[in-house]
């Protein structure tokens, strides 16, 4: 634990070692990794527990047919590759192969969004999370933070089913600690407010906060509210956090399609709320200098979620 603290900014460190340290104490869990175990920090495993490691090679499908394999002899699989690689072009594996018969198989995308920003809409996923909400059997998280990260991949153990994680390639700002409560299904409240509410996770939610404090000078009460999990999601919990606030904005570095907002807005069917969408326009990404160029360029700005919290009040 103290290995992971000196380190907790990155998601992709803290899921290394969080994924070892799960290994350590379950020799059934097994990981896979399409050639890039370096940069999906899977290279915890190879380098430590060779054993229960499989390099697959740039054959996406294979591996989750082999983890499929691996799960029905009783192992627990964590599959690796990049977000748009690991629900992309898999998807016929994953539908037919490890959700249809509900098998144990975790998949981890890495480099998640626009994190990537070096390499553009090839390596860039906007569409993770739909693809991967759609399956039935399937559960979707997508942790604010490295703290949330290590808690994710124990919350995934638990699951006897197919879960996708999602992960940031870059820094995020700490936002939990370890008595923060992580459920499965449940929204946690960051912070409070009663004018509006901000939907946010994964680097959102650091967005959100700054956009709070800004409207907070202005006299308005924004409450912020962290979805790690896009599904499934328990409608009381959500409506119980989003209670009592006139307006609602959802922020996410995923597409507007799909995603937490859709999610967000099924739960509040019933009751639903003036409400903006903050994410990526129907659109591919594209190749920047910086991970903060391509946040700007799309929209994705603290600025950008207060203005919408304004426009909707």
């Amino acid at each position: 634990m103290e290995k992971m603290k000196e380190q907790e900014k990155n998601p992709r460190v803290a899921y290394g070692l969080a994924l070892l340290a799960l290994a350590r104490a379950d020799r059934n869990v097994v990981a896979l990794d399409a050639d890039l175990c370096g940069s999906t920090q899977s290279v915890q495993i190879e380098k430590n527990l060779p054993g229960q490691y499989f390099e697959m090679g740039i054959g996406e499908a294979n591996m989750v047919s082999a983890a499929a394999g691996l799960a029905l002899c009783g192992k627990t699989p964590f599959v690796h590759t990049f977000a748009v690689f690991a629900t992309g072009r898999p998807f016929d594996q994953i539908r037919q192969g490890v959700c249809l018969p509900n098998l144990n198989v975790k998949i981890v995308g890495s480099s998640a969004g626009l994190s990537d920003f070096g390499d553009g809409a090839t390596h860039q996923s906007f569409e993770d999370m739909a693809l991967m909400s759609v399956l039935p059997n399937m559960t979707v998280l997508a942790p604010v933070d490295a703290v949330e990260v290590a808690k994710a991949v124990q919350a995934a153990a638990r699951i006897e089913g197919p879960v996708y994680i999602r992960l940031n390639r870059n820094d995020l700002p700490v936002l939990t600690d370890d008595s923060t409560p992580f459920e499965i299904g449940k929204p946690l409240v960051l912070a409070e407010g009663s004018d509006a509410a901000i939907c946010v996770n994964g680097v959102t939610a650091g967005m959100g906060l700054a956009a709070r404090e800004t409207l907070s000078g202005q006299g308005i009460g924004v409450r912020v509210v962290n979805f790690s999990t896009i599904k499934p999601l328990d409608g009381e919990a959500v409506r119980a956090a989003l209670s009592g606030v006139r307006a609602l904005v959802t922020a996410e570095e995923h597409s507007v399609i799909g995603g937490l907002g859709a999610a967000v807005a099924e739960c509040l069917s019933k009751t639903p709320l003036p409400t903006a969408r903050i994410g990526i326009a129907d659109r591919y990404g594209q190749s920047a200098h910086n991970y903060e160029e391509l946040l700007e360029h799309y929209g994705l700005t603290a600025g950008a979620i207060a203005e919408a919290v304004k426009e909707l009040l």
